[in-house]
């Protein structure tokens, strides 16, 4: 599949956004007291990841202006499903912060019910994909969950990072809970990409002409002899070689790279300098991982241009 860069800025940027706001429900039941100034950066850099990547996603639209009619189909497409879930966890998640920012009143409820809100949100993007079944390395239960980690990881990490700026620390336990996280959202990836080498294509030449049963199929000449749509949006085409090295290089500045900075940031007394390099080298890492998600997808119907 054609890797649209606003697709990929949308996933990951969206992802994390909503992870922070995941874990800010939550946070009205820590014992810490967060300062308003805690509480606007962290409510306004969720707010403006999970935003900046729900606009970006309209980029690759035809009319974008037309996005919000989309909304309407929430009774059969996961996008408009993603669309209605999103607008409902921004209004939870805003009058959550109005309350507690400007008004003191940390509601807990209100926080609980935009966490689950997001978590909801962020399933309904994995589903997105999931969902589709001529693409069948996307096509399994796994994608939406890799998902959901991926957005819990990055979460934490921003969590971790914001904590250390403000408090100057990063704190043992929720050091421990961005490395549990970052470790079993990279663990589930990989054990996605070793089942996806695997997959036995369902639809090929011999199956779409019957002739499969006679002997091995093949096209004596291609079917156009220049470019169209569906050859540039969904015949995207990666050597395996550059595959692997760029799962090496997602791996290793996605999860090796952050994991080894926030160890070196627990005993560091300017450890928030680390963790805002581990967030950098997490998002690079996250944005090579989303680009070979779609440049590695193969679409049923390039079976025809073979």
């Amino acid at each position: 599949m054609h890797p649209a860069a606003s697709v990929i800025f949308f996933t990951v940027f969206s992802g994390a956004g909503f992870g922070l706001l995941i874990l800010m429900g939550f946070a009205t039941y820590s014992s810490a007291t967060p300062t308003t100034a805690f509480l606007l950066v962290h409510f306004g850099l969720a707010f403006a990841m999970a935003v900046a990547g729900l606009i970006s996603s309209t980029f690759h639209l035809g009319h974008p202006e037309r996005a919000w009619r989309a909304l309407t189909q929430w009774r059969s497409s996961w996008l408009s499903r993603e669309g209605v879930l999103a607008i409902l966890t921004l209004a939870f998640a805003g009058l959550y912060a109005l309350l507690w920012i400007f008004f003191d009143v940390p509601s807990g409820i209100l926080g609980v019910i935009s966490a689950i809100l997001a978590l909801i949100t962020v399933y309904a993007t994995g589903m997105i994909y999931a969902q589709i079944k001529a693409v069948q390395l996307w096509n399994r239960t796994l994608t939406p969950i890799c998902y959901l980690l991926f957005s819990l990881a990055g979460g934490a990490l921003l969590f971790l990072m914001l904590h250390a700026v403000f408090f100057g620390e990063a704190g043992p336990f929720l050091s421990s809970v961005a490395l549990v996280l970052l470790v079993v959202a990279w663990a589930a990836k990989i054990f996605w990409w070793l089942t996806g080498d695997r997959i036995v294509p369902l639809s090929t030449t011999g199956s779409a002409t019957g002739l499969g049963k006679i002997g091995k199929t093949r096209l004596l000449e291609a079917p156009h002899t220049g470019s169209n749509y569906l050859m540039k949006e969904m015949g995207h085409q990666i050597a395996r070689k550059h595959a692997s090295k760029l799962r090496m290089i997602s791996v290793l500045l996605g999860a090796i790279v952050p994991v080894i900075l926030i160890l070196v940031a627990l005993p560091a007394p300017a450890d928030a300098v680390w963790l805002v390099l581990a967030m950098l080298a997490h998002l690079a890492g996250m944005l090579t991982e989303r680009w070979l998600f779609f440049a590695e997808a193969k679409h049923a119907v390039m079976t025809f241009y073979q």
